[in-house]
């Protein structure tokens, strides 16, 4: 073999900030903070306090291979952690503060974080999981001195811009191997307790590369990006990455997600391009048709999470906003097909178009994707066939966190992403169902296993199942369908209040239908498509 006479320079994530620093060191950075005021400054800011924080977390004893978690929302502290956490070595453990507190302290455990950093907004969840996090040696609020309580109960609280006072910026990045872990995310346990997926550097640049292109995300020194999409959902979607890497102007919204917080950014930053779940986008048209308002200067939106209703197409496009789709994973980092048109989609109108934009998209270079019959049999790709997504490329997950045993992948390398779709000659992929039965709701997925289970502890509860039912709002939501035991007796609010305390709220179902007895398959399992069908007309109680 003839080999190639190139540079051999690793794919590293500090590399992405550095570029920024040195070619869009003025462009901003623009976060809506956890306080409530506008902080402003630029990638060179942000490059020169990361390089100060990595200083820093070495003096925490954090250590090339560590983990350092993270419970905050999206802004300009928790950008500096995302490089300053990798680019030294460590690995950057995002975790999601919206699940259940057990679920949290499980995931921070097995993990194994050494440095949890958090909000002040969080500063209660932490003090009430702090004795319970057995490998976490340091607690770094993200604040200044002066937000430090006197008494938080959490031990040897410290102050994150104390950390960074304590060091210059004279800081080289370390020359990694560009396939050493850079970051962590866990997905929210569809079953059983969630799974890591950890990323490499080279993963997170080669997707920051694909997921930039004119036809996925568009990212380019001339757009304004706000990702809406939380910095604890599959990284953000990896825009931090990719805005760093094109130099966009980054706005950072915190924690206030509702329209009118949202239009306010969009408006006063010159925003061109927003990336999030269906749920935001629904929120922002409401509140912008009743107050008659525009979405000026917005461009863009790209929703993924769940499937995006045709009338918000409708509705976005009305205020001259394209919505592109976009389907991906946690173990895919997470973007793997994006609908854009093609050449020769132009001049598509009406039910045609509609028809394409409703579909998930096609792969961008880097994915590849394919349907295969029950047996693992490649089926064809005629948009007409629906098969099970399988999936594969450098960003796609080869195995979870430690788990050797990985039954999400077939003997030639695909990785089973659980969802039923059909796949037409041009690539564009359409999802028609999931081969697990769980429930999305407002882009977040919730176990219908873990709601049986809790049900069924009820004294009254014979059997109980929970299925997915259209809610205009949230996308889906959980109805249970229960079976009483014969004689006794319980009311739905009994029901929805008996799991108060043992899931996070937002997670508790919205209504329960009662019936003599749930539908089995000839082996015993429950016939959820039968209830899905069933119940896919339930009128959901006013609240």
């Amino acid at each position: 073999m003839l080999r190639g006479q190139m540079m051999d320079r690793p794919l590293l994530i500090s590399d992405l900030l550095a570029h920024a620093e040195r070619f869009h060191g003025d462009t901003e950075i623009v976060s809506r903070t956890v306080e409530g005021p506008i902080h402003r400054y630029t990638y060179r800011d942000a490059a020169g306090r990361a390089r100060r924080l990595a200083k820093g977390l070495a003096t925490l004893g954090v250590a090339p291979g560590d983990r350092v978690g993270t419970l905050a929302w999206n802004g300009y502290r928790h950008f500096e952690i995302y490089f300053a956490v990798s680019g030294s070595g460590a690995v950057c453990h995002t975790v999601n503060p919206r699940l259940f507190p057990e679920q949290i302290a499980w995931i921070i455990n097995h993990a194994e974080d050494k440095v949890l950093m958090f909000d002040a907004c969080f500063l209660p969840l932490v003090a009430q999981l702090a004795d319970k996090l057995t490998t976490v040696k340091r607690f770094v609020l993200l604040a200044g001195r002066d937000r430090l309580p006197a008494d938080s109960g959490i031990p040897g609280l410290q102050s994150y811009e104390a950390l960074l006072d304590g060091h210059d910026d004279d800081y080289d990045w370390p020359l990694l191997d560009e396939n050493a872990a850079s970051s962590l995310c866990y997905t929210s346990g569809t079953t059983g307790n969630p799974k890591g997926v950890l990323y490499s550097h080279r993963s997170t640049v080669l997707h920051a590369f694909g997921s930039a292109l004119p036809d996925s995300f568009d990212i380019s020194a001339r757009a304004v990006v706000m990702p809406v999409v939380p910095m604890f959902h599959a990284n953000a979607w990896g825009l931090p990455y990719s805005c760093a890497m094109n130099g966009s102007k980054l706005v950072l919204p915190g924690q206030k997600l509702d329209g009118a917080s949202l239009r306010q950014l969009i408006v006063e930053e010159g925003v061109t391009t927003s990336i999030g779940v269906p749920t935001v986008w629904l929120q922002l048209l409401q509140y912008c048709q009743r107050e008659k308002l525009s979405l000026a200067p917005l461009k863009r939106v790209i929703a993924g999470g769940s499937a995006v209703p045709e009338s918000m197409i409708d509705e976005l496009a009305g205020h001259g906003v394209e919505m592109r789709q976009l389907w991906g994973m946690t173990e895919l980092s997470p973007c793997g097909t994006t609908c854009t048109p093609k050449l020769k989609h132009q001049g598509l109108a009406g039910e045609e178009a509609r028809m394409l934009l409703a579909k998930q998209g096609r792969p961008i270079y880097g994915v590849d994707i394919r349907i295969v019959d029950d047996a693992g049999l490649p089926l064809p790709h005629d948009g007409v066939t629906f098969g099970n997504l399988q999936a594969r490329g450098p960003w796609v997950l080869a195995q979870y966190f430690k788990r050797e045993l990985d039954d999400n992948h077939s003997a030639d390398g695909w990785f089973h992403t659980g969802d039923v779709v059909t796949i037409d000659p041009d690539g564009y992929m359409r999802i028609t169902d999931r081969t697990k039965d769980v429930i999305k709701s407002g882009g977040e997925w919730i176990s219908s296993i873990d709601l049986e289970n809790i049900l069924v502890g009820h004294p009254a509860v014979a059997e109980a199942a929970a299925v997915a039912v259209p809610h205009p709002k949230w996308d889906e939501r959980p109805l249970m369908v229960v079976a009483l035991k014969p004689g006794a007796s319980a009311t739905r609010g009994e029901l929805l209040a008996f799991f108060e305390g043992k899931i996070a709220k937002w997670w508790t179902p919205d209504d329960v239908a009662f019936v003599d007895e749930l539908p089995h398959t000839a082996t015993g399992k429950l016939l959820k498509m039968k209830l899905r069908e069933q119940f896919r007309d339930h009128r959901w109680p006013n609240k």
